[in-house]
């Protein structure tokens, strides 16, 4: 609607210009005729007086009716050059308030995906396979714990892997030794989300860690979620060991990035993101600097808005979180190009 208005209100002004611009040859005609008629007159003496008159007047009624012409030309120029600017403003204000929207969309799909994989974790803890394996680390326990984790893993293909570490950090039971052998037995207990994990109070409480890169895990980018595992799975048991779930970030979040609203030409000048707290870009759409890089977003402590950068529209927005989860203080950003019609 508001490039139908610019286009109309350009369109108003050409033909205007045009319009005006055959007024100002006809009246340049008109006053051409008039001196014309004023030199016969004063060639015909006398009787060409009253012609004279005649032909002043239409003189005067053609400089008049040009000094109108210039008038109109004026004005309207005037208000085209004005409505040119607020319907740009209107473009910007659109284009902004419904990428903010889109890029709140994005982030507050993901904080609802991650929730769940918040109770995912929370519930596995308490398994009566990852508790008796803790409990009594034997080869029998440890074979059907892993059979029990690589069962959640065939019906939960969002996630990579899932471990059991003990309460030394030592990894003893994982749902994927074929494909990743070299978690068994690795030490994790100088990781973020293995002491955090150790730290909870409560079998209620969960912790996640930032999107990073596992080595262990082929480098794959991961969101991982962990919790205490406690004695006899109760809520206030002492704890254990700790349980480790691997979200498997890069095509989850580019299903996300794929999901939002824009249209393949806007796609084609847009930049879709997630950030993180510092915004670290950890999703994209171009896949350029994923975990690398940080995007020089200028909120102003907003929580969310647009503003204009180098010919470039950046919107943005911050989770709301979901439920009980809170989220980590991620943003939808959306980066796009302001192209002149």
């Amino acid at each position: 609607m508001q490039d139908d208005i610019l286009r109309l209100a350009y369109e108003v002004s050409r033909i205007t210009e045009e319009k005006v611009d055959r007024i100002d040859r006809v009246m340049k005609q008109t006053g051409m005729l008039a001196i014309n008629a004023r030199l016969e007159a004063a060639r015909a003496g006398e009787a060409g007086r009253a012609f004279s008159v005649v032909a002043q007047e239409l003189g005067a009624l053609a400089t008049a009716i040009s000094g109108i012409g210039a008038e109109l030309r004026s004005a309207i120029a005037s208000n085209i050059a004005s409505l040119r600017t607020a319907g740009s403003q209107m473009l910007v204000d659109f284009k902004g308030t419904r990428h903010t929207d889109l890029a709140r969309s994005a982030v507050e799909i993901i904080d609802r995906n991650l929730y769940e994989r918040s109770c995912d974790v929370r519930w596995w803890a308490t398994d009566s396979s990852v508790t008796q394996v803790l409990e009594d680390p034997s080869t029998a326990n440890i074979a059907h714990a892993t059979e029990r984790l690589a069962t959640i893993l065939r019906s939960y293909t969002v996630y990579l892997d899932l471990w059991v570490a003990d309460r030394h950090g030592r990894v003893i039971a994982t749902g994927r030794p074929d494909s990743y052998p070299d978690a068994i037995g690795q030490n994790v207990a100088g990781e973020d989300w293995f002491r955090a994990a150790m730290g909870t109070q409560t079998g209620d409480d969960f912790r996640v860690c930032d999107i990073s890169t596992n080595p262990t895990l082929g480098q794959a980018q991961v969101a991982t979620y962990s919790t205490a595992v406690r004695e006899g799975g109760r809520t206030r048991g002492t704890p254990i060991g700790a349980l480790g779930i691997f979200f498997d970030w890069a095509p989850q979040a580019a299903a996300i990035l794929d999901g939002i609203g824009l249209s393949p030409a806007e796609r084609t000048t847009s930049r879709l993101m997630l950030l993180d707290a510092t915004h670290r870009i950890i999703a994209s759409s171009d896949g350029q600097g994923i975990c690398t890089e940080h995007y020089p977003l200028q909120t102003e402590r907003r929580e969310s808005g647009y503003y204009q950068r180098d010919g470039k529209l950046i919107a943005f927005a911050l989770t709301p979180g979901y439920e009980t989860y809170r989220g980590l203080g991620w943003l939808g950003c959306i980066e796009s190009e302001m192209v002149d019609d």
